[in-house]
Protein backbone atom coordinates (compact mmCIF):
# COMPACT_ATOMS: atom_id res chain seq x y z
CA UNK A 1 0.00 0.00 0.00
CA UNK A 2 1.39 3.02 -1.02
CA UNK A 3 2.03 6.15 1.40
CA UNK A 4 -0.64 8.12 0.32
CA UNK A 5 -3.04 5.55 0.88
CA UNK A 6 -1.91 4.66 4.11
CA UNK A 7 -2.21 8.44 4.67
CA UNK A 8 -5.58 8.43 3.89
CA UNK A 9 -6.56 5.37 5.48
CA UNK A 10 -5.62 6.65 8.67
CA UNK A 11 -7.14 9.82 8.31
CA UNK A 12 -10.51 8.15 7.17
CA UNK A 13 -9.98 5.66 10.51
CA UNK A 14 -9.44 9.16 12.47
CA UNK A 15 -12.73 10.68 11.28
CA UNK A 16 -14.18 7.42 12.21
CA UNK A 17 -13.04 6.93 15.41
CA UNK A 18 -13.55 10.67 16.44
CA UNK A 19 -17.60 10.61 15.39
CA UNK A 20 -17.90 6.92 16.80
CA UNK A 21 -16.24 8.59 19.94
CA UNK A 22 -18.87 11.22 20.42
CA UNK A 23 -21.46 9.08 19.59
CA UNK A 24 -20.53 6.82 21.84
CA UNK A 25 -20.03 9.17 25.03
CA UNK A 26 -23.63 11.02 23.79
CA UNK A 27 -25.16 7.07 23.72
CA UNK A 28 -23.76 6.66 27.22
CA UNK A 29 -24.75 9.96 29.46
CA UNK A 30 -28.19 8.61 27.95
CA UNK A 31 -28.23 5.39 29.64
CA UNK A 32 -26.40 6.32 32.84
CA UNK A 33 -29.36 9.33 33.34
CA UNK A 34 -32.24 6.17 32.72
CA UNK A 35 -29.92 3.69 34.79
CA UNK A 36 -27.97 5.21 37.07
CA UNK A 37 -29.41 8.46 37.58
CA UNK A 38 -32.64 6.53 38.70
CA UNK A 39 -31.05 4.44 40.89
CA UNK A 40 -29.75 6.67 42.81
CA UNK A 41 -32.88 8.79 42.99
CA UNK A 42 -35.30 5.57 43.56
CA UNK A 43 -32.58 3.60 46.27
CA UNK A 44 -30.36 6.51 48.00
CA UNK A 45 -31.99 9.61 48.16
CA UNK A 46 -35.73 8.26 47.61
CA UNK A 47 -37.56 11.04 45.92
CA UNK A 48 -40.76 11.87 46.94
CA UNK A 49 -43.29 13.87 44.23
CA UNK A 50 -45.58 14.17 47.07
CA UNK A 51 -43.30 16.34 49.54
CA UNK A 52 -43.29 19.69 49.45
CA UNK A 53 -40.64 21.75 48.28
CA UNK A 54 -39.43 25.09 49.69
CA UNK A 55 -40.54 26.79 46.35
CA UNK A 56 -44.14 26.38 47.86
CA UNK A 57 -43.71 25.85 51.33
CA UNK A 58 -41.47 29.47 51.46
CA UNK A 59 -43.14 31.38 48.03
CA UNK A 60 -41.76 35.11 47.82
CA UNK A 61 -42.12 35.66 44.54
CA UNK A 62 -38.45 36.76 44.49
CA UNK A 63 -36.36 34.26 45.29
CA UNK A 64 -38.44 30.98 45.84
CA UNK A 65 -40.57 30.61 42.88
CA UNK A 66 -41.93 27.05 42.16
CA UNK A 67 -41.00 26.69 38.62
CA UNK A 68 -41.47 24.15 35.66
CA UNK A 69 -38.59 21.69 35.24
CA UNK A 70 -38.34 22.45 31.94
CA UNK A 71 -37.30 26.59 32.20
CA UNK A 72 -35.57 25.57 35.75
CA UNK A 73 -33.45 23.43 33.71
CA UNK A 74 -32.48 26.19 31.32
CA UNK A 75 -31.21 28.08 34.50
CA UNK A 76 -29.46 25.52 36.03
CA UNK A 77 -27.70 24.02 33.28
CA UNK A 78 -26.65 27.87 31.88
CA UNK A 79 -25.68 28.73 35.63
CA UNK A 80 -23.17 25.64 35.93
CA UNK A 81 -21.81 25.83 32.71
CA UNK A 82 -20.54 29.33 32.31
CA UNK A 83 -17.34 28.64 30.59
CA UNK A 84 -16.25 26.59 32.63
CA UNK A 85 -17.06 23.49 30.37
CA UNK A 86 -15.22 24.61 27.49
CA UNK A 87 -11.54 26.56 29.54
CA UNK A 88 -10.79 23.82 30.75
CA UNK A 89 -11.20 21.05 28.19
CA UNK A 90 -9.95 23.43 25.71
CA UNK A 91 -6.83 23.68 28.52
CA UNK A 92 -6.30 20.39 29.10
CA UNK A 93 -6.73 19.01 25.93
CA UNK A 94 -2.39 19.78 25.97
CA UNK A 95 -2.41 16.35 27.52
CA UNK A 96 -3.92 14.55 24.88
CA UNK A 97 -7.47 13.68 24.23
CA UNK A 98 -7.72 10.67 25.68
CA UNK A 99 -7.31 11.93 29.49
CA UNK A 100 -9.57 14.57 28.73
CA UNK A 101 -12.34 12.60 27.68
CA UNK A 102 -12.10 9.63 29.83
CA UNK A 103 -12.34 12.48 32.69
CA UNK A 104 -14.89 13.89 31.53
CA UNK A 105 -17.28 10.78 30.56
CA UNK A 106 -16.80 9.22 33.90
CA UNK A 107 -16.14 11.90 36.25
CA UNK A 108 -19.38 13.63 34.77
CA UNK A 109 -21.55 10.15 35.44
CA UNK A 110 -20.41 8.97 38.60
CA UNK A 111 -18.90 12.51 40.19
CA UNK A 112 -19.97 15.89 38.86
CA UNK A 113 -24.19 14.60 38.20
CA UNK A 114 -24.12 13.04 41.83
CA UNK A 115 -22.57 16.16 43.42
CA UNK A 116 -25.04 18.61 42.07
CA UNK A 117 -28.14 16.01 42.30
CA UNK A 118 -27.08 15.10 46.19
CA UNK A 119 -26.35 18.53 46.63
CA UNK A 120 -29.96 20.07 45.69
CA UNK A 121 -31.90 17.44 47.15
CA UNK A 122 -30.13 17.62 50.61
CA UNK A 123 -31.20 21.82 50.00
CA UNK A 124 -34.75 20.74 48.80
CA UNK A 125 -35.25 19.02 52.22
CA UNK A 126 -33.39 21.85 54.51
CA UNK A 127 -35.72 24.95 53.18
CA UNK A 128 -33.75 25.73 50.36
CA UNK A 129 -30.65 26.48 52.51
CA UNK A 130 -27.01 26.18 50.88
CA UNK A 131 -24.79 23.65 50.78
CA UNK A 132 -22.40 25.54 53.33
CA UNK A 133 -25.26 26.65 55.39
CA UNK A 134 -26.69 23.30 56.10
CA UNK A 135 -23.58 22.20 56.92
CA UNK A 136 -24.14 23.21 60.72
CA UNK A 137 -27.03 20.18 60.82
CA UNK A 138 -25.41 17.66 59.03
CA UNK A 139 -21.78 18.63 60.65
CA UNK A 140 -21.39 21.10 63.36
CA UNK A 141 -21.67 24.87 63.65
CA UNK A 142 -17.89 25.33 63.27
CA UNK A 143 -17.93 23.60 59.85
CA UNK A 144 -20.77 25.78 58.58
CA UNK A 145 -18.64 29.06 59.43
CA UNK A 146 -15.65 27.19 57.59
CA UNK A 147 -17.53 26.13 54.90
CA UNK A 148 -19.14 29.80 54.03
CA UNK A 149 -15.84 31.38 54.42
CA UNK A 150 -14.49 28.94 51.71
CA UNK A 151 -17.47 29.68 49.71
CA UNK A 152 -17.94 33.82 49.94
CA UNK A 153 -13.08 33.41 48.92
CA UNK A 154 -14.86 31.27 45.59
CA UNK A 155 -17.52 33.39 44.54
CA UNK A 156 -15.69 36.53 45.39
CA UNK A 157 -12.74 35.76 43.10
CA UNK A 158 -16.01 34.24 40.50
CA UNK A 159 -17.89 37.11 40.48
CA UNK A 160 -14.26 39.59 40.05
CA UNK A 161 -12.48 37.45 37.33
CA UNK A 162 -16.10 36.45 35.29
CA UNK A 163 -16.65 40.56 35.10
CA UNK A 164 -13.43 40.95 33.58
CA UNK A 165 -13.71 37.47 31.42
CA UNK A 166 -16.92 39.30 29.96
CA UNK A 167 -14.70 42.85 29.22
CA UNK A 168 -12.03 41.03 27.37
CA UNK A 169 -14.61 39.03 25.31
CA UNK A 170 -16.54 42.11 23.89
CA UNK A 171 -12.60 43.71 23.20
CA UNK A 172 -11.80 40.87 21.67
CA UNK A 173 -15.48 40.45 19.62
CA UNK A 174 -17.26 43.61 19.88
CA UNK A 175 -19.97 41.49 17.34
CA UNK A 176 -21.36 40.00 20.59
CA UNK A 177 -21.93 43.50 22.20
CA UNK A 178 -25.80 44.55 21.19
CA UNK A 179 -27.03 40.67 21.13
CA UNK A 180 -25.61 39.94 24.57
CA UNK A 181 -27.42 43.47 25.62
CA UNK A 182 -30.58 43.31 23.71
CA UNK A 183 -31.07 39.78 24.94
CA UNK A 184 -31.54 41.68 28.31
CA UNK A 185 -35.05 43.01 26.40
CA UNK A 186 -35.74 40.32 25.10
CA UNK A 187 -35.50 38.30 28.36
CA UNK A 188 -37.67 41.22 30.70
CA UNK A 189 -40.28 41.08 27.79
CA UNK A 190 -40.51 36.91 27.80
CA UNK A 191 -40.62 36.84 31.75
CA UNK A 192 -43.63 39.69 31.65
CA UNK A 193 -45.52 37.23 29.28
CA UNK A 194 -45.18 34.09 30.53
CA UNK A 195 -45.25 34.88 34.33
CA UNK A 196 -47.61 38.61 34.04
CA UNK A 197 -49.79 37.55 31.51
CA UNK A 198 -50.31 33.53 32.08
CA UNK A 199 -49.38 32.38 28.93
CA UNK A 200 -47.53 29.53 27.82
CA UNK A 201 -43.70 29.40 27.81
CA UNK A 202 -43.31 27.45 24.22
CA UNK A 203 -44.57 30.33 21.77
CA UNK A 204 -42.85 32.92 23.48
CA UNK A 205 -39.47 31.09 23.79
CA UNK A 206 -39.44 30.65 20.29
CA UNK A 207 -40.04 34.08 19.23
CA UNK A 208 -37.55 35.15 21.59
CA UNK A 209 -34.77 32.88 20.70
CA UNK A 210 -35.51 34.20 17.05
CA UNK A 211 -34.68 37.47 17.67
CA UNK A 212 -32.20 36.79 19.46
CA UNK A 213 -30.31 35.48 16.49
CA UNK A 214 -31.80 38.11 14.45
CA UNK A 215 -29.69 40.60 16.90
CA UNK A 216 -26.72 38.13 15.76
CA UNK A 217 -26.79 38.77 12.71
CA UNK A 218 -26.85 42.57 13.36
CA UNK A 219 -24.07 42.52 15.90
CA UNK A 220 -21.98 40.54 12.95
CA UNK A 221 -21.92 43.63 11.13
CA UNK A 222 -22.19 46.46 13.15
CA UNK A 223 -19.73 45.57 16.29
CA UNK A 224 -19.43 48.08 19.31
CA UNK A 225 -15.77 48.52 19.65
CA UNK A 226 -15.10 51.02 22.34
CA UNK A 227 -11.65 51.77 20.82
CA UNK A 228 -13.35 52.53 17.69
CA UNK A 229 -16.38 54.43 18.63
CA UNK A 230 -14.76 56.74 21.65
CA UNK A 231 -11.38 56.51 20.81
CA UNK A 232 -10.35 54.58 24.02
CA UNK A 233 -7.31 52.62 24.14
CA UNK A 234 -7.67 49.05 25.44
CA UNK A 235 -6.96 49.09 29.08
CA UNK A 236 -9.85 51.64 29.17
CA UNK A 237 -12.24 49.82 27.37
CA UNK A 238 -11.60 47.12 29.58
CA UNK A 239 -12.21 48.94 32.96
CA UNK A 240 -15.21 50.53 31.29
CA UNK A 241 -16.58 47.13 30.37
CA UNK A 242 -15.93 46.08 33.80
CA UNK A 243 -17.52 48.65 35.52
CA UNK A 244 -20.84 47.94 33.39
CA UNK A 245 -20.73 44.40 33.62
CA UNK A 246 -20.49 44.83 37.60
CA UNK A 247 -23.60 47.25 37.80
CA UNK A 248 -25.58 46.11 35.23
CA UNK A 249 -24.92 42.27 35.06
CA UNK A 250 -24.41 41.98 38.49
CA UNK A 251 -26.17 44.05 41.10
CA UNK A 252 -28.99 44.29 38.67
CA UNK A 253 -30.03 40.82 38.03
CA UNK A 254 -29.51 39.72 41.01
CA UNK A 255 -31.33 42.39 42.88
CA UNK A 256 -34.75 41.38 40.57
CA UNK A 257 -36.82 38.68 41.32
CA UNK A 258 -35.53 35.44 39.57
CA UNK A 259 -38.56 35.19 36.96
CA UNK A 260 -38.24 39.08 35.97
CA UNK A 261 -34.51 38.01 34.34
CA UNK A 262 -32.58 35.51 35.44
CA UNK A 263 -35.11 32.58 34.96
CA UNK A 264 -36.41 34.00 31.45
CA UNK A 265 -32.73 34.79 30.29
CA UNK A 266 -31.16 31.57 31.30
CA UNK A 267 -33.95 29.72 29.11
CA UNK A 268 -33.10 31.66 26.10
CA UNK A 269 -29.55 30.86 26.72
CA UNK A 270 -30.92 27.14 27.43
CA UNK A 271 -31.25 27.39 23.76
CA UNK A 272 -28.44 28.70 22.90
CA UNK A 273 -26.76 26.67 23.95
CA UNK A 274 -29.03 23.42 21.93
CA UNK A 275 -28.80 25.28 18.87
CA UNK A 276 -24.67 25.73 18.98
CA UNK A 277 -24.69 21.84 19.78
CA UNK A 278 -26.60 21.15 16.58
CA UNK A 279 -24.95 23.46 14.81
CA UNK A 280 -21.46 22.19 16.13
CA UNK A 281 -22.59 18.40 15.95
CA UNK A 282 -23.61 19.17 12.38
CA UNK A 283 -20.30 21.06 11.07
CA UNK A 284 -18.49 17.44 12.55
CA UNK A 285 -20.39 15.42 10.41
CA UNK A 286 -20.17 17.36 7.25
CA UNK A 287 -16.44 18.31 8.07
CA UNK A 288 -15.48 14.98 9.48
CA UNK A 289 -12.05 16.55 10.77
CA UNK A 290 -9.59 14.51 11.78
CA UNK A 291 -8.18 14.94 15.22
CA UNK A 292 -5.15 17.03 14.79
CA UNK A 293 -4.30 16.78 18.71
CA UNK A 294 -2.00 13.96 20.01
CA UNK A 295 -4.02 11.19 21.93
CA UNK A 296 -1.58 11.74 24.81
CA UNK A 297 0.82 14.22 25.84
CA UNK A 298 2.51 13.93 29.19
CA UNK A 299 5.81 15.54 28.58
CA UNK A 300 4.04 18.94 27.20
CA UNK A 301 6.57 21.41 27.74
CA UNK A 302 6.35 23.61 30.93
CA UNK A 303 3.35 21.61 31.93
CA UNK A 304 2.51 20.39 35.22
CA UNK A 305 1.71 16.89 36.04
CA UNK A 306 -1.79 15.24 34.30
CA UNK A 307 -1.92 13.91 37.70
CA UNK A 308 -3.52 15.26 39.81
CA UNK A 309 -3.57 18.58 37.85
CA UNK A 310 -6.16 17.30 35.27
CA UNK A 311 -9.04 16.70 37.59
CA UNK A 312 -8.39 20.67 38.37
CA UNK A 313 -8.14 21.89 35.26
CA UNK A 314 -11.22 19.76 33.88
CA UNK A 315 -13.91 21.02 36.34
CA UNK A 316 -17.14 22.10 35.06
CA UNK A 317 -17.05 19.25 32.60
CA UNK A 318 -16.66 16.48 34.82
CA UNK A 319 -17.12 18.18 38.28
CA UNK A 320 -16.76 20.90 39.95
CA UNK A 321 -17.51 22.35 43.40
CA UNK A 322 -19.36 25.61 42.19
CA UNK A 323 -22.53 23.53 40.81
CA UNK A 324 -23.00 23.08 44.26
CA UNK A 325 -23.20 26.29 44.71
CA UNK A 326 -25.93 26.61 42.20
CA UNK A 327 -27.97 23.46 43.06
CA UNK A 328 -28.42 24.47 46.88
CA UNK A 329 -28.27 28.27 46.37
CA UNK A 330 -30.95 29.07 43.52
CA UNK A 331 -31.98 25.93 42.29
CA UNK A 332 -33.45 24.33 45.06
CA UNK A 333 -35.64 27.95 46.03
CA UNK A 334 -37.22 27.17 42.79
CA UNK A 335 -37.76 23.30 42.13
CA UNK A 336 -41.52 22.67 42.07
CA UNK A 337 -40.93 19.01 43.22
CA UNK A 338 -38.33 16.47 44.45
CA UNK A 339 -39.08 14.22 41.28
CA UNK A 340 -37.90 17.12 38.86
CA UNK A 341 -34.41 17.55 40.98
CA UNK A 342 -33.37 14.42 38.76
CA UNK A 343 -33.79 15.96 35.75
CA UNK A 344 -32.27 19.34 37.06
CA UNK A 345 -29.70 17.72 38.83
CA UNK A 346 -28.30 15.11 37.77
CA UNK A 347 -29.38 15.73 33.75
CA UNK A 348 -28.26 19.24 33.53
CA UNK A 349 -24.20 17.76 34.47
CA UNK A 350 -24.75 14.91 31.99
CA UNK A 351 -25.55 17.74 29.28
CA UNK A 352 -22.68 19.99 30.45
CA UNK A 353 -20.18 16.68 29.72
CA UNK A 354 -21.52 16.39 26.28
CA UNK A 355 -20.93 20.05 25.54
CA UNK A 356 -17.40 19.22 26.83
CA UNK A 357 -17.01 16.59 24.54
CA UNK A 358 -17.89 18.95 21.63
CA UNK A 359 -15.63 21.66 22.85
CA UNK A 360 -12.87 18.79 22.77
CA UNK A 361 -13.78 18.34 19.02
CA UNK A 362 -13.66 21.96 18.23
CA UNK A 363 -10.32 22.69 19.91
CA UNK A 364 -8.82 19.22 18.84
CA UNK A 365 -10.27 18.80 15.35
CA UNK A 366 -11.98 21.87 13.87
CA UNK A 367 -8.78 24.42 15.08
CA UNK A 368 -7.21 21.78 11.84
CA UNK A 369 -9.39 22.80 9.13
CA UNK A 370 -7.49 26.15 9.08
CA UNK A 371 -7.45 29.71 10.55
CA UNK A 372 -5.03 32.94 9.63
CA UNK A 373 -2.58 34.16 11.80
CA UNK A 374 -1.89 37.66 12.97
CA UNK A 375 0.97 38.05 10.22
CA UNK A 376 -1.64 36.40 7.46
CA UNK A 377 -0.09 33.14 7.53
CA UNK A 378 -2.66 30.26 7.20
CA UNK A 379 -2.35 27.42 9.82
CA UNK A 380 -4.07 24.25 9.08
CA UNK A 381 -3.56 20.45 10.32
CA UNK A 382 -1.24 19.73 13.11
CA UNK A 383 0.35 23.15 12.43
CA UNK A 384 -2.71 25.34 13.59
CA UNK A 385 -2.95 23.36 16.74
CA UNK A 386 0.33 23.51 17.65
CA UNK A 387 0.54 27.00 17.49
CA UNK A 388 -2.12 27.40 20.45
CA UNK A 389 -0.10 24.40 22.19
CA UNK A 390 3.28 24.58 21.69
CA UNK A 391 3.67 24.78 25.50
CA UNK A 392 1.38 25.52 28.66
CA UNK A 393 2.06 28.96 28.87
CA UNK A 394 0.13 29.17 25.65
CA UNK A 395 -2.23 26.92 26.05
CA UNK A 396 -3.30 28.70 29.71
CA UNK A 397 -4.36 31.79 28.36
CA UNK A 398 -7.55 32.43 28.59
CA UNK A 399 -7.91 34.87 25.57
CA UNK A 400 -5.76 32.34 23.93
CA UNK A 401 -8.26 29.62 24.96
CA UNK A 402 -11.34 30.85 23.85
CA UNK A 403 -10.17 32.22 20.80
CA UNK A 404 -9.42 28.79 19.56
CA UNK A 405 -12.34 27.33 20.79
CA UNK A 406 -14.91 29.90 18.72
CA UNK A 407 -11.88 29.57 15.69
CA UNK A 408 -12.48 26.00 15.57
CA UNK A 409 -16.34 26.43 15.98
CA UNK A 410 -16.61 28.48 13.09
CA UNK A 411 -14.59 26.69 10.88
CA UNK A 412 -16.88 23.67 11.90
CA UNK A 413 -20.46 25.63 11.65
CA UNK A 414 -18.68 27.21 8.72
CA UNK A 415 -18.10 23.61 6.97
CA UNK A 416 -22.13 23.66 6.01
CA UNK A 417 -22.21 27.22 4.01
CA UNK A 418 -22.50 29.58 6.95
CA UNK A 419 -20.75 32.81 6.49
CA UNK A 420 -17.61 33.15 9.09
CA UNK A 421 -18.71 36.10 10.24
CA UNK A 422 -22.02 34.91 11.54
CA UNK A 423 -20.39 31.63 12.80
CA UNK A 424 -17.81 33.89 14.71
CA UNK A 425 -20.47 36.11 15.89
CA UNK A 426 -22.96 33.22 16.80
CA UNK A 427 -20.16 31.73 19.14
CA UNK A 428 -18.99 34.75 20.26
CA UNK A 429 -22.31 35.38 21.75
CA UNK A 430 -22.99 31.95 23.05
CA UNK A 431 -19.83 32.27 25.20
CA UNK A 432 -20.51 35.53 26.52
CA UNK A 433 -24.04 34.92 27.58
CA UNK A 434 -23.17 32.37 29.49
CA UNK A 435 -20.48 34.62 31.10
CA UNK A 436 -22.93 36.68 31.79
CA UNK A 437 -25.36 33.73 33.79
CA UNK A 438 -22.51 33.14 35.86
CA UNK A 439 -21.75 36.33 37.28
CA UNK A 440 -25.59 37.33 37.72
CA UNK A 441 -25.77 33.52 39.87
CA UNK A 442 -22.89 34.04 41.55
CA UNK A 443 -23.84 37.53 42.89
CA UNK A 444 -27.36 36.08 43.82
CA UNK A 445 -25.67 33.07 45.77
CA UNK A 446 -23.28 35.32 47.15
CA UNK A 447 -25.96 37.28 48.49
CA UNK A 448 -27.23 34.58 50.36
CA UNK A 449 -23.84 33.33 51.87
CA UNK A 450 -23.77 37.22 52.87
CA UNK A 451 -26.91 37.16 54.55
CA UNK A 452 -26.40 33.50 56.21
CA UNK A 453 -22.94 34.08 57.35
CA UNK A 454 -24.78 37.50 58.90
CA UNK A 455 -27.19 35.97 60.50
CA UNK A 456 -25.10 32.77 62.17
CA UNK A 457 -22.82 36.16 63.70
CA UNK A 458 -25.89 38.21 64.23
CA UNK A 459 -24.94 41.17 62.26
CA UNK A 460 -28.23 42.19 61.16
CA UNK A 461 -26.30 44.73 58.82
CA UNK A 462 -25.69 42.95 56.32
CA UNK A 463 -28.64 40.26 56.47
CA UNK A 464 -30.95 42.38 54.23
CA UNK A 465 -31.17 41.72 50.39
CA UNK A 466 -30.11 45.04 49.33
CA UNK A 467 -27.38 45.10 51.86
CA UNK A 468 -26.25 41.67 51.31
CA UNK A 469 -26.24 42.12 46.92
CA UNK A 470 -24.38 45.76 47.49
CA UNK A 471 -21.70 43.95 49.81
CA UNK A 472 -21.13 41.23 47.46
CA UNK A 473 -20.50 43.47 44.29
CA UNK A 474 -18.76 46.13 46.46
CA UNK A 475 -16.46 43.35 47.72
CA UNK A 476 -15.80 42.05 44.03
CA UNK A 477 -15.75 45.68 42.46
CA UNK A 478 -12.13 46.28 45.12
CA UNK A 479 -10.88 42.95 44.10
CA UNK A 480 -10.73 44.02 40.55
CA UNK A 481 -9.74 47.43 41.01
CA UNK A 482 -7.46 47.68 44.07
CA UNK A 483 -4.87 48.09 41.19
CA UNK A 484 -6.80 50.17 39.45
CA UNK A 485 -6.80 48.28 36.35
CA UNK A 486 -9.84 45.50 36.65
CA UNK A 487 -7.66 42.36 36.74
CA UNK A 488 -7.21 42.50 40.45
CA UNK A 489 -8.38 38.84 40.44
CA UNK A 490 -6.07 37.68 38.37
CA UNK A 491 -3.41 37.95 41.17
CA UNK A 492 -5.91 35.13 43.21
CA UNK A 493 -7.11 33.11 39.72
CA UNK A 494 -4.31 30.45 40.31
CA UNK A 495 -5.77 29.21 43.60
CA UNK A 496 -9.21 29.44 41.97
CA UNK A 497 -9.38 25.41 40.70
CA UNK A 498 -7.74 23.99 43.94
CA UNK A 499 -10.40 25.75 45.70
CA UNK A 500 -13.28 24.81 43.59
CA UNK A 501 -12.76 21.22 43.30
CA UNK A 502 -12.01 21.52 47.30
CA UNK A 503 -15.74 22.69 47.34
CA UNK A 504 -16.85 19.81 45.32
CA UNK A 505 -15.07 17.66 47.55
CA UNK A 506 -16.40 19.18 50.77
CA UNK A 507 -19.67 19.18 48.96
CA UNK A 508 -19.63 15.65 48.68
CA UNK A 509 -18.82 15.61 52.62
CA UNK A 510 -21.78 17.20 53.56
CA UNK A 511 -24.09 14.68 51.07
CA UNK A 512 -22.70 11.72 52.38
CA UNK A 513 -22.64 12.99 55.80
CA UNK A 514 -26.55 13.20 55.58
CA UNK A 515 -27.00 9.63 54.03
CA UNK A 516 -24.89 8.32 56.70
CA UNK A 517 -27.32 10.25 59.39
CA UNK A 518 -30.12 8.19 57.28
CA UNK A 519 -28.25 4.76 57.25
CA UNK A 520 -28.31 5.11 53.66
CA UNK A 521 -25.39 3.48 51.60
CA UNK A 522 -23.02 6.27 51.29
CA UNK A 523 -20.44 4.35 48.92
CA UNK A 524 -22.15 6.14 46.02
CA UNK A 525 -21.04 9.41 47.13
CA UNK A 526 -18.35 8.45 49.47
CA UNK A 527 -15.76 7.33 46.87
CA UNK A 528 -16.18 10.51 44.92
CA UNK A 529 -16.00 12.80 47.92
CA UNK A 530 -12.83 10.44 48.68
CA UNK A 531 -11.38 11.05 45.43
CA UNK A 532 -11.97 14.91 45.02
CA UNK A 533 -10.31 15.72 48.62
CA UNK A 534 -7.40 13.35 47.49
CA UNK A 535 -6.66 14.92 44.23
CA UNK A 536 -7.62 18.11 45.45
CA UNK A 537 -5.46 18.18 48.39
CA UNK A 538 -2.38 16.95 46.77
CA UNK A 539 -2.98 19.69 43.51
CA UNK A 540 -3.34 22.34 46.75
CA UNK A 541 -0.11 21.28 48.54
CA UNK A 542 2.04 20.92 45.05
CA UNK A 543 0.36 24.77 43.97
CA UNK A 544 1.57 25.99 47.67
CA UNK A 545 5.05 24.55 47.49
CA UNK A 546 5.01 26.25 43.96
CA UNK A 547 4.06 29.58 45.39
CA UNK A 548 6.75 29.02 48.44
CA UNK A 549 9.87 28.29 46.02
CA UNK A 550 8.73 31.60 43.81
CA UNK A 551 8.12 34.05 46.90
CA UNK A 552 4.55 34.41 46.08
CA UNK A 553 3.57 35.67 49.42
CA UNK A 554 -0.40 36.48 49.08
CA UNK A 555 -0.57 32.88 47.11
CA UNK A 556 1.19 31.20 49.56
CA UNK A 557 -0.28 32.48 52.62
CA UNK A 558 -4.19 32.52 51.42
CA UNK A 559 -3.88 28.75 49.59
CA UNK A 560 -2.11 27.61 52.88
CA UNK A 561 -5.17 28.84 55.08
CA UNK A 562 -7.51 27.37 52.67
CA UNK A 563 -5.50 24.33 53.12
CA UNK A 564 -5.89 24.35 56.87
CA UNK A 565 -9.36 25.12 56.50
CA UNK A 566 -10.09 21.89 54.01
CA UNK A 567 -7.90 19.89 57.06
CA UNK A 568 -10.02 20.96 59.80
CA UNK A 569 -13.14 20.03 58.17
CA UNK A 570 -12.34 16.52 57.51
CA UNK A 571 -11.35 15.97 60.63
CA UNK A 572 -14.70 17.47 62.13
CA UNK A 573 -16.38 15.39 59.64
CA UNK A 574 -14.35 12.19 60.23
CA UNK A 575 -15.13 12.73 64.11
CA UNK A 576 -19.09 13.05 63.42
CA UNK A 577 -18.98 10.16 60.59
CA UNK A 578 -17.29 7.64 63.50
CA UNK A 579 -19.97 9.17 65.87
CA UNK A 580 -22.29 8.09 63.43
CA UNK A 581 -21.14 4.87 63.00
CA UNK A 582 -20.65 4.04 66.51
CA UNK A 583 -23.61 5.11 68.74
CA UNK A 584 -25.92 8.14 67.26
CA UNK A 585 -29.00 7.55 65.22
CA UNK A 586 -31.46 9.47 63.65
CA UNK A 587 -30.11 12.77 65.41
CA UNK A 588 -31.22 15.23 62.37
CA UNK A 589 -34.18 13.43 61.57
CA UNK A 590 -36.31 16.24 63.08
CA UNK A 591 -34.40 18.98 61.08
CA UNK A 592 -34.69 17.37 57.54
Amino acid sequence: MSFRRKRRKAERDAVVNSLVLAALMMAGYFVAYHTYGKFLAGRIFKLNPEAVCPSTALQDNHDFVPTRKEILFGHHFTSIAGLGPIVGPAIAIIWGWVPAVIWIFFGAIFFGAVHDFGALVVSLRANGRSIGDLAANVVNRRVRTLFLLIIFFELWIVIAIFALIIAILFNMYPVAVIPVWFELVIAFYLGHIVYKKGRGVFWPAIVAVLIMYVTVVVGAYLPVDFEVLFGMDSKSSLITWVIIVLVFQAWLASSLPVQTLLQPRDFINSHQLMIAMALLTIGVIVAHPTMVAPATNFTARGAPPVWPFIFVVIACGAISGFHSLVSSGTSSKQCDSESSSLFIGYGSMLMEGALSVLVITAVGAGIGLGFTGKGGEVLTGVAAFNHHYASWDAAAGLGSKLGVFVQGSANLIGSYGVPVKIALCVMAVFIVSFAATTVDTATRIQRYVVVELSNAWNFRLLAGRQAGTLFAVATAFLLAFYDGSGKGALKLWPLFGSVNQLLAGLALLVTTIYLARRRVNIAYTGIPMVFMIIVTGWAMALNIREFYNTSNWLLFIIGLAVFVLEIWMIIESVLVLKSIYGKEKGLLDTVF
